[in-house]
């Protein structure tokens, strides 16, 4: 008897002395009664940086909507000075928002003038194990040693996922971000002087999903010495890269970037199954300047020597002139007009590359990357059933590419995305919808009227009696749509009785 309950007492003992759980701290910029340890919302903290002082490795910080623009700390081994920063998190913990970046918001300090002097600062520092998810990181500045929007003490080993790091300055490298991993991100407007910096939007950092745009630098206007997957590069800006210098990316599109000298899209980069199109340098390579691309799209390019690509071997890609393995034809985008990149159904790069180079699972939409036995060049796949223009279309409207909103009702009006796209309505706005309005009789018979777009031909169907079988016969077809409402009068329906309508689109 014995014998069998010391085992049993001794397991209980050692369950009773694991670790104590994680304790939770709470930032309200409005508190009026900031108390430590912070770990209600009655006595949140007024400052982010108060509640990551008060916790303990492990823990979790919680922040609600705000402009946090008050404290500042300098953080050990990160210098003094322009090397201050407004949030410096150097224990291993986690710090999110309630509600995302639009409302919450990190906000350091950089000089009108000059974008540094006095008072300058960094928006957030963040030691290996730390995270940060949801904030906004804006107008932060340093000129050492790097990241203005935030300094990760490396690449790997810290994690920073949905946030919007914008219209930060740093003197070197990595005005918005310096190391670190980013995965849905927003890397806006940040920039690096032209002498001797790189990386104006991310340097040293793993970027996934994320989008760079309008960032500037000597090198890489967009990244610098970056591993890139899934990502857009658009309108960035540098003297070698516009897009990126140094770097690897994989799947991921390129457009309206710009080098004064070389690699208006990259320069010295790796590239696999990416799309590189109407991007520009002033003097070699509009696309691409040297590295090497595999599996990709370089099309559409400008510059004096090399408008494609300068000084840069390639295996299995569509673009001119001929220099290596692929071909020189048009790859038939879908509707580069309106930013749609991906292949029309005859595109020649479909199931043309070569599935050993290809690097993940997923393509920039984060659907299948290779269908039908063979992965197609550039940073899209054409997908079985899918059509390119409804993803290009939920794009348009900031709605998930990869399958996920293909059926949801987002707005909550009784239509699917895809029903939404088929009537041309606002999948986001519960009174964009295909919808009948309350007809109106008279002497000359009845008006139904019904939400319409112009790019859509209508029918119209009635019934007298929904028992019979079918309830519904064709009233009219092919009837133009207008913008915003259309009409028809049925002068047919008479006299007494009822009638019922509905209507659809061929």
């Amino acid at each position: 008897m014995k014998s069998n309950l010391l085992p049993a007492l001794v397991a209980s003992l050692i369950v009773l002395a694991g670790p104590a759980l994680a304790a939770v701290r709470y930032v309200d910029i409005y508190s009026t009664n900031p108390t430590p340890p912070y770990d209600s919302w009655p006595t949140a903290a007024v400052t982010i940086q108060d509640a990551v002082d008060a916790a303990d490795p492990g823990d979790q910080i919680i922040v609600t909507n705000g402009v946090y623009q008050s404290g500042g700390r300098i953080a050990v081994g990160t210098g003094s000075g322009s090397g201050s920063n407004r949030v410096a998190v150097t224990k291993p913990l986690v710090l999110q928002s309630v509600n995302g970046p639009e409302y919450t918001v990190i906000q350091a300090y950089s000089s009108p003038v000059t974008n540094l002097g006095v008072g300058a600062m960094r928006c957030v520092y963040l030691t290996n194990g730390a995270s940060l998810s949801g904030f906004t990181l804006a107008n932060g500045a340093t000129w050492a040693p790097w990241g203005a929007g935030v300094w990760c003490q490396s690449s790997n080993l810290v994690v920073i996922s949905n946030c919007v790091l914008v219209s930060n300055f740093a003197g070197t490298r990595g005005a918005g971000a310096y190391g670190g991993t980013l995965v849905d991100c927003v890397i806006r407007s940040n920039s690096t002087p032209p002498i001797s910096s790189a990386g104006g939007g991310a340097w040293g950092s793993v970027l996934v999903n994320c989008t760079l745009v309008g960032n500037s630098s000597r090198e890489g206007g967009g990244a610098a010495i970056c591993t890139l997957t899934n990502c857009t590069l658009t309108g960035n800006q540098a003297i070698y890269g516009g897009g990126a210098a140094g770097s690897r990316l994989y799947n991921c599109l390129l457009t309206g970037n710009s080098a004064d000298d070389r690699g208006g899209g990259t320069f010295s980069c790796v590239l696999l199954n990416c799309t590189v199109t109407e991007n520009s340098a002033g003097q070699y390579g509009g696309g691409v300047a040297g590295g090497s691309m595999f599996n990709s799209i370089i099309y559409f390019n400008t510059a004096p020597e090399g408008a494609n690509y300068f000084a840069t071997p390639y295996s299995l890609c569509c673009t001119t002139p001929e220099g290596g393995a692929g071909f020189t034809n048009a790859p038939m985008f879908l509707n580069p007009a309106s930013g749609n990149y991906r292949l029309q159904s005859n595109s020649p790069c479909i199931n043309a590359g070569n599935n050993a180079s290809v690097v993940g699972s997923t393509d920039l939409d984060g659907r299948m990357r290779i269908v039908a036995g063979a992965v197609d060049m550039g940073a899209y796949e054409v997908q079985p059933d899918v059509s390119g223009e409804f993803i290009g279309w939920l794009s348009g409207y900031h709605l998930p590419t990869d399958g996920s909103a293909d059926y949801a009702d987002v707005d909550a009006d009784g239509h699917n995305a895809w029903q939404e796209w088929r009537a041309d309505t606002n999948p986001t706005n519960a009174a964009s919808v295909l919808r009948l309005f309350p007809p109106a009789g008279s002497l000359e018979g009845v008006t139904v009227r019904w939400q319409s777009a112009t790019t859509r031909n209508y029918f119209l169907e009635r019934s007298t009696n929904l028992g019979f079988q079918p309830a519904f016969y064709l009233l009219e077809s092919n009837i133009p749509g207008v913008a915003g409402e259309t009409s028809f009068t049925d002068t047919n329906a008479v006299g007494a009785g009822q009638f019922f309508y509905r209507v659809g689109m061929h």
